[in-house]
């Protein structure tokens, strides 16, 4: 069969103001790779380590408050001029390891962002507060009472109005359509998935950086305001180790790097800050403190670390489905979390990925005339994928940062067979959704599935499969805890405050904090609850606190 691919749209950079170039020509203060070395010692009110969701709501608060902030980013600086749309650029110079970086069994794929925005440049877009049952979980375990749904609700509103997360109003793309069609049909909820955009273009490449700005990513809203309010911004720049003495930061030790993530040769830097923000994603922030050699007396640093354990299912349709083009994700399905209690079975949520050619042949299983035949069937082709909601049960505990020899971290997290067990039933889930939107073929991301015609043959199919690390493709772009948050030392690595329990000047603003994962895309989250320990963080440094700017 021969398919006609439908025409691409594509941004025209030169046609489209670029805010960080002009904040450049402004004069923003940024050094480090191409924008010239760093001294050797700098001093600043507030130091910040990383530039993501969590470093960027603080990085605008505490600027915009008065105080003197430095940001720390061991990625390159990248703007929309440099966005083409084209993954062999993207995946490189955007995402950490190449967006190769892995478990430590190399069973599941991690996909971090790795330059100035951290992962809101890279990500899809899609915003959810923290679910009311996740944060009735926090309260009741780990003693977070003040967290509540309605207590949360007004830093949530203000992080939704700041970033412009609203209702997406445009038709799904063929891709989400399919997850609907098929939900309906089996008479389970569909909903639509909130996006922090504005003026969008509808192209589909946001996981390879936003080529006409309309993705409100910390890139483009709260860096160029904490910018613009004095802040100075240090890229390819990596913190390297903590100096601490009397259970209080002294100073920061930076190293410059290259822009594909190595060391540079020589060079380095001090900074010396009267408070220090970790906020560089959960595995490098716990690794940071792991080099460190902070005070843990609980064993609590790095351990409980989420991912969303993700498993897909892919099926191949009559009509073209184009899963590269419009909005990446615009509908979900949460039915398969409230079918049961957060501390049972495994739950998990149902949504549709966008495809691009290399990571869609990077996820697919098989080789050589296999694969073949699964990438001519390419624009055919629709994915599902299931984020299963680890850390709130007994037998789903996470995994465990730890340093290798070189002193970079890495994420083990075993795959148990409690998690397992929840895979095998999302792929069976998933595989009905499809069959029942008129899927004429099913492939379950698994070695040994194959083929599926009909959704009886899948279903046994799927009940035989060993669900074994490797053979079940396993990946994740959420990464969440392993700094967790407590009302309890015993609990947790921060104070409810966001303070690390044992170091005076030292907070954690990132979603390393999270004691479960969150059962939903994480980015809002962050927002909300990094946005409610800023306003304290400003208060306790004496500053006058202020809203998120508008």
């Amino acid at each position: 069969m021969t398919t006609t691919l439908p025409p691409v749209a594509s941004a025209t950079p030169a046609s489209i103001p670029d805010p960080i170039r002009a904040g450049l020509q402004r004069g923003w203060k940024v050094m480090g790779g191409p924008h010239g070395s760093a001294p050797a010692q700098i001093t600043c009110d507030v130091a910040i380590i990383g530039s993501g969701a969590g470093a960027g709501i603080t990085a605008e608060m505490l600027s915009r408050a008065g105080l003197d902030v430095v940001i720390i980013e061991e990625g390159p600086l990248k703007s929309s001029t440099d966005f083409r749309q084209l993954e062999a650029e993207a995946y490189p110079s955007l995402y950490q390891e190449s967006a190769a970086r892995k478990t430590a069994d190399k069973a599941i794929n991690i996909l971090q962002g790795r330059s100035v925005g951290g992962s809101t440049t890279v990500n899809w877009t899609s915003s959810f507060r923290t679910p009311p049952s996740t944060l009735a979980h926090w309260a009741e375990h780990f003693g977070l009472k003040e967290f509540g749904e309605a207590s949360m609700a007004p830093w949530f509103a203000q992080a939704e109005a700041r970033l412009n997360i609203s209702d997406w109003l445009t038709a799904p793309n063929e891709n989400n359509e399919l997850l609907r069609t098929g939900a309906k049909k089996l008479g389970i909820e569909a909903s639509s998935i909130r996006r922090n955009v504005k003026g969008c273009w509808n192209l589909g490449s946001c996981g390879l950086g936003c080529p006409t700005n309309a993705k409100q990513s910390m890139l483009v809203t709260t860096l160029p305001t904490a910018l613009d309010a004095g802040a100075r911004l240090l890229v390819q720049t990596r913190a390297m180790t903590l100096e601490v003495r009397n259970n209080h930061v002294e100073a920061v030790l930076v190293a410059p790097m290259q822009a594909d993530g190595n060391p540079a040769t020589s060079g380095g830097t001090r900074i010396v800050a009267r408070h220090v923000v970790v906020a560089g994603g959960a595995i490098n922030s716990p690794g940071l403190m792991l080099r460190s050699k902070l005070p843990d007396p609980h064993q609590r640093l790095g351990v409980r670390t989420f991912l969303h354990p993700v498993v897909m299912s892919a099926a191949v349709f009559d009509q073209t489905v184009a899963g590269w083009q419009g909005a990446p994700q615009t509908i979900y399905s949460d039915h398969f979390l409230h079918t049961q209690p957060v501390d049972g079975p495994i739950g998990y949520k149902l949504e549709a990925p966008p495809m691009h050619p290399v990571i869609f042949a990077s996820s697919l299983v098989g080789f050589g005339t296999q694969q073949a035949a699964l990438l001519k069937q390419f624009p055919n082709t629709h994915t599902l994928l299931a984020l299963l909601r680890d850390g709130f049960h007994p037998e789903a505990p996470g995994g465990q940062v730890r340093l290798r020899g070189d002193g970079t971290p890495e994420l083990d997290y075993p795959l148990t067979p409690f998690v397992m067990e929840g895979a095998r039933r999302a792929l069976l889930s998933m595989a009905e959704l499809q069959f029942a939107a008129g899927a004429r073929e099913v492939f379950p991301v698994h070695e040994q599935a194959g083929s599926q015609r009909t959704w009886a043959q899948a279903k046994a199919t799927i009940q035989a499969l060993p669900m074994k690390p490797h053979l079940t493709k396993v990946v994740s772009a959420h990464v969440m805890g392993g700094c967790g948050m407590a009302a309890d030392a015993s609990q947790g690595v921060v104070r409810p405050d966001g303070v690390h329990w044992q170091i005076d000047n030292l907070s954690v603003h990132d979603g390393s904090i999270f004691p479960t994962s969150i059962g939903a895309n994480p980015q809002l989250s962050i927002y909300g609850l990094v946005n409610r320990l800023s306003h304290g963080l400003v208060t306790a440094l004496g500053a006058k606190p202020l809203a998120l700017a508008g």
